[in-house]
């Protein structure tokens, strides 16, 4: 439905210019929810921009629907108008002197995507039906709530175009709790709807909530592309494991077959690495289980002293010293106390094995235990 190939884009800055997208290729599939996460200045907004035909690329193309909308040979570029996209930004820009309905319908009846008028009053009524607002069409878009304008700005994209549309980090101005709502109402939308979806977002929790696919971009380039669980499980770079969740990490040194010498002792994994190599290992913080009774024979078992424990309410995240390393943990409870001795293990299944050369941000720091919750939630 939507197809990149070797899309670049570079800004004029005081100092040059800086290159926001590299050679980029991707590939949205018809009715999937794509979404692109990835630091600020990661290149996501201007990859979302360049689809949409508010910023013009330097090379490459951009298919949509089949049509080529985007080239530099031979040259093509289609407005936005044209591109029959719809499109919700971060900002709602909703026009405040006018009513709900008349928001959703202004696009409908002027400028390049109208549509006959005859047509008008059924697409509204049907966009906000959708979006659960018929009720508020006759108020005015002043007097409804930050998570009811954004709904509008949604009503008025799919009014135009429910087939593809293109959300820019459209919840990063709602609560934490409005955001829920509206994530979960536009995936929901997007299934009922069969819409092909390009979402921009900073916000891994949301990216996987949302998608069927994930590209994690640095730098203007594509770190991976894969479902929520790939991503999260079958990272390919340690930073694409970090970016996803916390994570416990290690350097270690390849002993044999399956085997590192690490600072708490040695681990074992399934993956393979040549004997002698220096490698960075990981594991996430639901994977360090709290054995009960005797951990002997068991592999990655360590002794432990309990050191902090936060309650979640579904959960208990704790952190546990083993051999003056901070690990942490979740669990559904805990028998012990802080300062009192356990026993945790790591199943090899579960850890991750990178180049000993690869250094997320956060890798080799001392685990703070109020950051490391924050990670962990």
């Amino acid at each position: 439905m939507i197809s990149i190939r070797r899309l670049t884009k570079r800004f004029r800055v005081a100092e040059g210019h800086v290159t926001a997208l590299r050679g980029l290729d991707l590939d949205v599939a018809e009715g999937e929810l794509f979404v692109i996460v990835g630091a600020s200045g990661s290149g996501k907004t201007t990859l979302l921009r360049c689809v949409a035909g508010l910023e013009t690329p330097e090379s490459g193309e951009i298919r949509i629907a089949g049509e080529l909308v985007s080239s530099d040979n031979p040259p093509t570029w289609l407005p936005p108008q044209r591109r029959k996209l719809g499109m919700v930004f971060q900002s709602y820009a909703v026009w405040p002197h006018l009513t709900v309905y008349e928001n959703v319908a202004l696009p409908l009846s002027e400028g390049a995507q109208r549509v006959p008028r005859g047509e008008v009053a059924g697409r509204v009524r049907e966009a906000l039906r959708l979006v659960q607002l018929e009720e508020l069409a006759s108020r005015s878009a002043t007097l409804i709530s930050g998570g009811q304008q954004q709904r509008v700005a949604l009503a008025r994209a799919i009014a135009v175009s429910s087939k593809i549309l293109l959300m820019d980090e459209p919840l990063s101005n709602l609560d934490a709790r409005l955001r829920e709502d509206v994530r979960g109402r536009i995936r929901e939308l997007a299934k009922q709807l069969g819409s092909t979806v390009l979402y921009v977002t900073h916000d891994q929790v949301e990216a996987m909530a949302l998608a069927d696919k994930i590209a994690l971009m640095r730098l203007g380039e594509l770190l991976q592309v894969g479902t929520p669980t790939e991503l999260y499980r079958q990272p390919r770079h340690a930073e694409v494991a970090e970016f996803f969740g916390a994570v416990n990490w290690l350097r270690g040194r390849i002993v044999a077959d399956g085997l590192a010498q690490t600072a708490v002792g040695p681990l074992r994994f399934q993956a393979s690495a040549p004997p002698g190599d220096d490698v960075l290992l990981g594991f996430r913080p639901e994977s360090l289980a709290v054995v009960q009774g005797s951990a002997d024979g068991q592999p990655n078992a360590w002794r432990a002293t309990l050191a902090s424990t936060t309650f979640l309410g579904d959960q208990l995240v704790y952190s546990a010293v083993v051999q003056d390393r901070t690990l942490l943990g979740k669990s559904r409870g805990l028998p012990l106390g802080v300062g009192e001795a356990l026993h945790v293990a790591v199943d090899p299944a579960d850890v991750m094995v990178f180049p000993g050369d690869e250094a997320p941000g956060s890798a080799l720091q001392p685990l703070d235990a109020t950051l490391a919750v924050e990670a962990a939630v």
